[in-house]
């Protein structure tokens, strides 16, 4: 494969060998550029692979002037013109003196060192693009799905930099979506990033950031957009994206308001502004808690019938002077939104399988804000020190109709929740080396949250017979309150020791504290005024729960050849209590918990890595608690005081390669998790009614996930496969009965993407997705076939046109329903060169589909789902440029 930027023609001559050294041998990374003497004829440029290797796909009977560039080298230059295909090893002289100044008038369009990779995007783009996320794209190596999450060299981009400093969240979406294409002049891919340099290679990191260069006249400038469109049924969208950039001062502003179903803020920006998945998952703790707490919950929603939209974004970042740098961001998100979802559910007990379907339409009312000011100190390059404080304000409300129907009956219900929640953390890091063997990190987190949700149904009937003590009325009415206050306080010091170039001793030492203080009371409101207390009867709860985990580790790490080994071993006391109504349960343990990474690093790009680590889980308070709590209008719980820890076993392998010469991205990762002891759920179901206690289980579930993800461009055409696989093995308690269940899922999809300059742009793929979930010999089978396309198309100068399209096939072949529905987007857009005016006109929903159809797996449950959707939306949309 070849790196150029050029035109498709008939014919091509092909200029191939090797770059190499007069005195060390094959030359990686070598920049080899082919200058046409015709200007009609465009530049043409490649990079040596590992080998050397190099390869120019130059236009027959053209003549080049070709210039080869290796860093402390001399420049080769020789004129060639294109008559045969030709093999020609070119040799470079190692440069006598460092001190000549060399100045180049051609900039290098891909610049390689170890751990960076450089573009120039002028040689890559054609000045058609509008927004960052298009100029992505036509760089090789780095791929942009639709949300705008990018990958580079195949691996997912965590941090999105400008010049140097984090863009809001440093997630990609809101960077990729809205700079424009106009400001950048590089785009730097920094595989291995950490924020303190000094610690880079002291502190493991799989961060892959990206950093964007701005054109000179954009560094002291403000630039952006503002887009305002309208159209039928009253629909509107308001998009200003406004940026200030200077040396010591950075402003920008992004705002989003529109009733089109667009969100700018969703779960994945929410887990970025938690510290990432990369962070968050070497945390499962609070992980696990970030992803259940009722903030997420709402977040995770993206299908609306209506869906209206406020959003506004703020950042603000000041040099105060070259040793102090203060950030600062504030998102805010006000939305509302209709909902309905129709929902087959299939409950596997041990006895007998049963079917309910069920029918919810909800009114979601939010409202957040989000904020994080940060100070950072940094006195001299062995020094820094980082103050972060973060908020989150949350004030939701879902009023919703809920009706289900089994077993030839059917109840309805009027259902309300409520949550208002305030999230405090203050962070402060500091990290000095004292020498070069030397390095101390100190790391101190406080988090304060308070959360206040409430929960109402109204039913036409009596529910959950038996598990509630309900009192007859012309309506039952039930009201639930919850008021949770949580102290987090995470407090860590690391030692670098380096013993020399080979080998390094890291110790750790650190302690984590907890303390849960809940409660939850649920009552009846009765017609005469009159409240039923269901506390009388072992309901309402109160429990102060205290976790503390002190902990000292010791790990080893050494360089051998190819081989980057660490072992670890950490030992941990844990303590923890609750205390409900006087009676207090106490707990200690202790633990031994290993930790192995080995790392083979073939080459600057080609890698395996494997991993192995044991850790432990310990249960939430809510599942600690003595007395009853109502979970849902067809759920109660009763948790278990004496509940212990859950233990895990992690195994995983990966093998990573990438080839900017050869156009390649390979990406191959298998994972295997082992429960050997957990905390289950013993359901009790009584038709749909569920009464939920937690046992401790000793009998092992097992999981095993892969995924393989590989791309090869191939001159202006890129073929990609992305796959990836489940199993899983576990067991379910239900009616005093025990049994192992198994689910498996596949999904495949090929692609093809093209990246013509002056023809239509297609990308054109096709996806399977089986699964299948096995209980009590009964087994249930799912297909989804998706089959997607993509154009995008510049004509008559200016003029863009773009479509999408897929179909989804969806068939439960258990219960013999299939269901087909298509999505397709589309919009024409017109901006004059050098206008500051753009014109758009957009169909979203362009067949407008209702419905869209999933399906999903619990421990005793199968749930086919169907999800109402927006409908056809056209608008009209002007930009302005500033």
């Amino acid at each position: 494969m070849v790196l150029a930027n050029g035109y498709v023609h008939a014919q091509k001559i092909t200029l191939g060998g090797k770059v190499s050294s007069s005195t060390d041998g094959p030359l990686e990374n070598a920049n080899i550029l082919a200058f046409a003497v015709s200007r009609n004829t465009a530049t043409v440029f490649s990079i040596s692979n590992q080998k050397g290797e190099y390869q120019l796909k130059l236009e027959k009977g053209a003549a080049y002037s070709i210039t080869v560039n290796y860093l402390g080298y001399e420049e080769l230059v020789f004129e060639y013109t294109a008559l045969k295909n030709e093999i020609r090893d070119l040799v470079l002289t190692p440069k006598a003196s460092v001190l000549d100044e060399v100045v180049l008038e051609y900039k290098i369009p891909i610049e390689v060192k170890k751990d960076t990779i450089t573009y120039q995007t002028d040689a890559f783009v054609n000045g058609k693009e509008r927004k960052l996320r298009e100029v992505l794209k036509k760089l090789p190596g780095i791929e942009v799905d639709r949300e705008g999450n990018v990958t580079a060299q195949g691996k997912e981009v965590t941090k999105v930099l400008v010049d140097d400093k984090t863009f809001f969240t440093g997630n990609s979406k809101l960077a990729v979506n809205n700079i424009p294409a106009n400001v950048v002049d590089q785009v730097q891919v920094l595989d291995n990033y950490n924020e303190i340099g000094f610690l880079k290679g002291l502190r493991d990191s799989n961060e892959l950031a990206l950093n964007i260069k701005l054109k000179e006249d954009k560094k002291k400038f403000a630039f952006g957009d503002v887009e305002v469109a309208g159209g039928p049924d009253r629909r509107y969208l308001v998009h200003p994206n406004l940026f200030y950039y200077s040396p010591k001062t950075t402003l920008n502003f992004i705002g989003d308001f529109n009733n089109v179903g667009t969100k700018s803020f969703e779960l994945g920006d929410y887990i970025e502004f938690n510290g990432g998945f990369g962070k968050l998952l070497g945390d499962i703790r609070g992980y696990v808690s970030l992803a259940n707490d009722d903030f997420s919950k709402f977040l995770s929603n993206t299908d609306f019938k209506t869906n209206t939209n406020r959003f506004g974004a703020l950042n603000l970042r000041r040099s105060v002077s070259k040793k102090t740098d203060f950030n600062s961001f504030l998102i805010a998100s006000s939305s509302d939104a209709e909902t309905q979802v129709n929902t087959l559910n299939i409950y596997n007990g041990n006895d007998n399988s049963f079917d309910e379907n069920r029918t919810e339409t909800e009114a979601l009312d939010g409202f957040f804000l989000l904020g994080k000011l940060t100070l950072d100190y940094e006195p001299n390059s062995k020094e820094d020190l980082a103050a972060n404080t973060f908020i989150k304000l949350t004030d939701n409300n879902v009023t919703g109709a809920l009706l289900t129907q089994s077993f030839g009956m059917e109840s309805s219900f009027a259902t309300n929740s409520a949550l208002q929640a305030i999230d405090v953390k203050q962070n402060l890091e500091y990290s000095k080396r004292f020498s070069r063997k030397q390095t101390l990190s100190l790391e101190s987190t406080i988090n304060l949250v308070k959360s206040t949700p409430v929960n109402n149904w109204v039913a036409d009937r009596s529910f959950l017979e038996g598990l509630i003590p309900i009192q007859e009325d012309d309506q039952i009415d039930i009201l639930q309150e919850l008021d949770r206050r949580t102290t987090t306080i995470d407090l860590v010091a690391k030692d670098y020791w380096v013993l020399n170039n080979f080998n390094h001793l890291y110790t750790t030492v650190g302690a984590n504290l907890f303390f849960d203080s809940s409660s939850t009371k649920e009552i009846q409101h009765l017609s005469d005024g009159s409240i039923n207390n269901f506390a009388d009867n072992g309901f309402g709860n109160a429990i102060d729960y205290r976790f503390t985990d002190t902990f000292l580790g010791l790990e080893y790490k050494f360089l051998s050849g190819i081989f980057t080994l660490k072992s670890g071993l950490f030992y941990h006391n844990y303590l923890w209590d609750n205390s409900q109504f006087g009676n207090s349960v106490n707990n200690t343990a202790k633990a031994l918990l290993p930790e192995f990474n080995a790392e083979a690093e073939f080459n600057n790009s080609e890698k395996l890595h494997f991993r192995y680590k044991q850790w432990l889980r310990f249960p939430q308070s809510n599942r600690l608690l003595d007395n009853f709590m109502l979970n849902s209008f067809n759920s109660v719980l009763l948790g278990n005081p004496n509940l212990q820890s859950e233990r895990f076993h992690s195994v995983s392998l990966t093998y990573y390669r990438f080839s900017l010469f050869r156009g390649l991205n390979l990406n191959a990762s298998i994972s295997y998790n082992r429960k050997t002891q957990t905390v289950k759920k013993n359901t009790v179901l009584g038709g749909i009614d569920q009464f939920v206690t937690y046992t401790m289980f000793n009998e092992p579930e097992n999981s095993l996930t892969g995924d393989f993800r590989f791309s090869k461009r191939l001159g202006k055409v890129k073929l990609g496969i992305d796959a990836s696989g489940n199993y899983n093995e576990f067991f379910q308690l239900v009616n005093d009965n025990v049994s192992k269940n198994f689910s498996r899922s596949l999904s495949v999809t090929g692609k093809v993407e093209t990246f013509f300059d002056k023809l239509p742009n297609l990308e054109i793929g096709y996806s399977f997705e089986p699964s299948n979930f096995e209980a009590s010999a009964v087994t249930n089978e799912f297909i989804n076939k998706e089959f997607f396309g993509a154009l995008s198309y510049d004509f008559l100068n200016n003029f863009k046109l773009k479509a999408d399209f897929k179909q989804v096939d969806y068939e439960n072949r258990t219960q013999n329903l299939t269901n087909t529905f298509n999505l397709a987007n589309i919009s024409l857009f017109y901006q004059k060169e050098d206008s500051r005016w753009g014109f758009e006109i957009s169909a979203n929903n362009l067949f407008d589909t209702h419905i869209r159809r999933q399906n999903s797996f619990t421990d005793f449950l199968i749930i086919d789902q169907t999800t109402f959707i927006m409908p056809r939306v056209v608008f009209f949309k002007i930009l302005y440029k500033l």
